[in-house]
């Protein structure tokens, strides 16, 4: 211990430059630090060897800094040094960088610095770099040493330098060179940046080849054009439904965060993840890759036991086309709230977006609000008058909820295992006649949230605060309340038929009770996972060239055995000169000829085993 303290006193006087420039820097930083988040380069510029920066990993509570002696150096160093306005500041007063950012991202420490202002004037659709890293979350639960384990030091020899914030290159994957894929910025309209994709021509190229290896069918023609393109974005999208179909849930996510890593890198200099104000059109071909990419990646996180880092993808998700919602995360965002636990964004969004957007329309948001305002009042941390107005809030919600979807109660009864009194159960107002009288795109929404939710009301808490409620709604219904006619007026009107982005979004949740649901039109055609539904006003740059295929002329008997012998062909070679009858007797005639040499062919291939004889021979020859 003391050679390295000397050693640190020789080495003080050698980097007092580097160190007080630093230090410039965060003084600067720290006073700027509420502009743009995408000003935070202080953390790209202290990076480890592995690509990420300590600032990433000094965020969380649970870090412990005396795993190494590196933070114990650096604070040796910086005894008496001179911030940016030249006074000399003591060692025990001054903060590094890693804390100044901590304080800066972290939402607790803002409102006290402003008087409980900054956290209701930030934007509503507000996303923190922090919250896109899930082993953050991860770290948070379980501690960083459960899990980054020893892989830490193994890290830092990696090849990858480039720090990113939607995921973490690995060193299992290939090396990344320039794909193809740029961004452009738009215009600007009313402080909204418009951005979208774009593909070279070299990229367009693969795309085709991409295009071909789908209408085959087979998935190793994908697996040969990623071998080739390791980073084309469809080809990942499209092979990692293939491994999730295959129960391979581990290489699944690991080729979608290979796609999001491909995009990034093609990210414009000015596109701002956290900002709000940057906008992606999906009716382009080219963005949805990015939509999807994301929508699979927070999929996969959810699974994975990270609510708090899906629900900051499903926000940037919104953020990215916030009055098209082309994926529906609408329907989404109210559970990943609730499950992240954070009651105050959610009921923040219902009464912002309210007004103009009628979300006490949609059944996930009218049960999901006044649940999220019940668990508001069960937080004892909270002042008395608070905790009544949220209890408050909550019961006139959850009545007029079940007023408006009746047809929600018992199924979710019957998913929670739950068995409701003779009262409700004999009612026909929540009876069968309320799911069978509800259009089918009521029936859709219905039975999403059903699906997805379910687990959240099994808590008996929640059951017992329900109970009295759904008692207040039968004696409403008995007394003809105006609201319960209201309601069913309603009911009759709207829901006729649900949109597109609805329907997208049921395939791309794979929920079995809405995917059920889904009309004819939509199951009955091709839905690839690359571009489910594509809107039908799409804006496409560029198509593919057609192909010159010759029209089939075969027979069904040659379809047959070109099912059991694939390189049979009854007919040979295209005929150009197909009016020549003679031509045509002549090309039957080889024909068959191909087709008996393939099936002697095929019987001289097959070998058949002899049964084992048994070579005692007083056996009694039974056989087992």
């Amino acid at each position: 211990i003391p050679a390295e303290e000397s050693e640190d006193e020789l080495l003080d006087g050698e980097e007092q430059p580097d160190t007080r420039l630093s230090e410039g820097d965060t003084a600067g930083g720290s006073q700027e630090g509420s502009k743009d988040r995408s000003k935070e380069g202080a953390v790209t510029e202290e990076t480890d060897g592995d690509g990420h920066g300590e600032g990433q990993e000094a965020e969380l509570p649970d870090r412990t800094p005396a795993s190494s002696n590196k933070p114990r150096k650096k604070k040796k160093k910086r005894k008496t040094k001179k911030n940016s306005a030249g006074e000399t500041v003591e060692d025990n007063d001054l903060e590094d960088i890693d804390s100044l950012l901590e304080r800066i991202e972290d939402p607790r420490l803002a409102p006290q610095s402003q008087g409980g202002i900054i956290t209701d004037s930030r934007p509503l659709l507000y996303v923190e770099h922090r919250n896109l890293n899930p082993e953050n979350e991860l770290k948070r639960y379980f501690g960083a040493r459960a899990v980054l384990g020893d892989q830490r030091p193994r890290q830092r020899q990696r090849q990858y330098v480039r720090s990113m914030w939607l995921t973490a290159p690995k060193n299992t994957w290939p090396r990344y060179s320039k794909t193809g894929i740029a961004m452009q910025l738009l215009d600007t309209r009313r402080g909204v940046q418009h951005f979208t994709f774009e593909h070279h021509r070299e990229y367009q190229q693969v795309q085709f080849k991409f295009l071909d290896a789908v209408e085959s069918m087979d998935p190793n023609n994908i697996v040969l054009l990623l071998q080739m393109n390791p980073y084309h974005v469809d080809s990942l999208l499209q092979l990692s439904d293939v491994c999730r179909m295959q129960e391979d849930q581990e290489m699944a996510r690991d080729l979608i965060e290979r796609a999001l890593y491909s995009l990034e890198c093609a990210f414009h200099p000015v596109f701002s993840l956290t900002s709000g104000a940057c906008r992606l059109d999906y009716r382009r071909p080219e963005n949805r890759a990015f939509f999807l990419a994301l929508f699979k990646h927070l999929m996969f996180l959810e699974k994975r036991g990270c609510p708090r880092t899906a629900l900051e993808f499903c926000k940037l998700i919104l953020s990215l086309d916030p009055e098209n919602d082309p994926l529906c995360v609408l329907l989404l965002i109210d559970f990943l709230s609730l499950r992240a636990r954070e009651y105050t964004f959610l009921t923040r969004l219902f009464q912002e977006w309210e007004s103009h957007r009628n979300l006490s329309q949609l059944p996930n948001f009218a049960f999901s609000v006044p649940l999220a305002y019940f668990f508001l009042s069960q937080q004892e941390e909270r002042p008395e008058l608070e905790r009544s107005q949220a209890r408050e809030r909550a019961a006139q919600l959850i009545q007029l909820a079940l007023i408006m979807f009746p047809s929600v109660l018992m199924p979710l009864l019957d998913h929670c295992s739950v068995q409701p009194d003779a009262r409700v159960a004999s009612h026909p107002f929540f009876g069968l006649n309320a799911q069978i009288s509800q259009s089918p795109a009521l029936n859709q929404l219905t039975s999403l949230y059903v699906g997805r939710t379910h687990a959240l009301w099994k808590d008996p808490a929640v059951m017992a605060w329900l109970e009295p409620h759904v008692h207040e709604v039968l004696r409403m219904v008995e007394a003809r309340d105006a609201l319960v006619q209201e309601a069913e007026h309603k009911r009759k009107i709207r829901y006729q038929s649900a949109p597109r982005n609805i329907y997208r979004h049921i395939i791309l949740s794979e929920m079995k009770e809405a995917t059920a649901a889904l009309p004819l039109e939509v199951t009955s055609q091709p839905v690839m996972g690359f571009d489910p539904l594509p809107p039908l006003d799409s804006i496409v740059s560029y198509t593919r060239p057609e192909r010159t295929s010759h029209p089939s002329n075969e027979s069904t008997l040659s379809l047959f055995f070109r099912s059991l012998l694939p390189n049979f062909n009854l007919q040979g070679d295209m005929r150009h000169d197909g009016d020549d009858e003679a031509g045509a007797a002549q090309d039957l005639n080889q024909g068959v000829n191909r087709l008996m040499a393939a099936m002697r062919d095929m019987l001289a291939n097959i070998q058949f085993q002899e049964p084992p004889r048994d070579d005692n021979p007083e056996g009694d020859g039974d056989w087992d």
